[in-house]
């Protein structure tokens, strides 16, 4: 799932190719895909792209006054295409969910893997009419995310735990499954610890949220679409590494699976070398 550094960049590459162009059309081929009616898809046809941007994880195309909200999901993804494509006589077969055509014929097709859609499209006036879009909690690198700001969210929350708080998009904007897990361990910190951190703690998570997603950041600079998801995998130091080495201490990487999804830890860095629950994996040793 692209987070926060990857749909930066994604924004980034994509403001430097769509910017300047008149949009031709934009065609959808996976209909449940589109939630939004109100203006019609027509409405972009002949509108010359003024910016892209983001928000939280949501991709944010604007053109005449209207704002073409992208959100990926789990396995969706931007392919560019630098000439025109072949007309598609059967929509909803294959990956694509929509395919953005510019006035010189290139463009990108939004394409989703996998039997679970989740990718959504809305063309609306106002970006905060996307429900997504308006329940998201501030932006861990906005100048105003201070560490008195991160504090207070620590505090609202309580007893919860540290790794659903960090995944939860009405209280941070941005991070995902994978982040989450990076942040833990360069914090050295358990994903089941509860939110109730004193003051030293939440100083080392703070600066652990901002310097990984700005190392992230840095690395994909200039990177276009088409590498970012190389770039991610690589450099993760837990997430995705089950049983490998971790890079700080050398002991195992551990993971713990839920019903839709796995994260991934060291034990000696982040649990005192105790390993986590893991109901499932628990229940089928029995």
């Amino acid at each position: 799932m692209p987070e926060l550094p990857e749909v930066e960049a994604l924004a980034a590459d994509l403001r430097g190719r769509l910017v300047g162009h008149a949009i031709a059309r934009l065609e959808i081929h996976a209909f449940p895909a589109l939630k939004t009616f109100d203006p019609p898809l027509d409405a972009l046809e002949g509108l010359e792209i003024a910016g892209v941007g983001r928000h939280g994880k949501f991709l944010d195309i604007e053109a005449g006054g209207l704002h073409l909200i992208i959100h990926l999901a789990r396995a969706g993804w931007l392919r560019w295409r630098n000439t025109a494509p072949a007309p598609r006589t059967r929509p909803g077969a294959g990956p694509i969910a929509a395919r953005l055509v510019l006035d010189d014929g290139s463009g990108f097709d939004a394409t989703e893997a996998g039997t679970r859609k989740s990718l959504s499209i809305s063309l609306v006036r106002d970006p905060l009419e996307v429900p997504g879009v308006a329940r998201l909690g501030p932006d861990p690198l906005e100048p105003g995310f201070t560490l008195e700001r991160f504090r207070g969210i620590l505090a609202e929350q309580g007893r919860r735990q540290l790794k659903g708080l960090l995944r939860d998009q009405s209280v941070i904007a941005g991070v995902g499954n994978a982040y989450s897990d990076e942040i833990l361990h360069v914090a050295r910190m358990s994903p089941f610890a509860p939110a109730a951190l004193d003051e030293e703690q939440s100083a080392v998570l703070y600066e652990a949220l901002r310097s990984t997603l700005q190392d992230a950041m840095a690395r994909n600079e200039g990177l276009a679409a088409s590498e970012l998801k190389g770039e991610k995998k690589s450099r993760m130091r837990v997430h995705g590494r089950k049983g490998e080495a971790c890079p700080v201490c050398g002991d195992t990487v551990q993971q713990v699976i839920f019903a839709d999804s796995t994260f991934q830890y060291c034990p000696s860095c982040q649990t005192g070398g105790r390993k986590l629950s893991d109901r499932v994996m628990d229940r089928l040793l029995r």
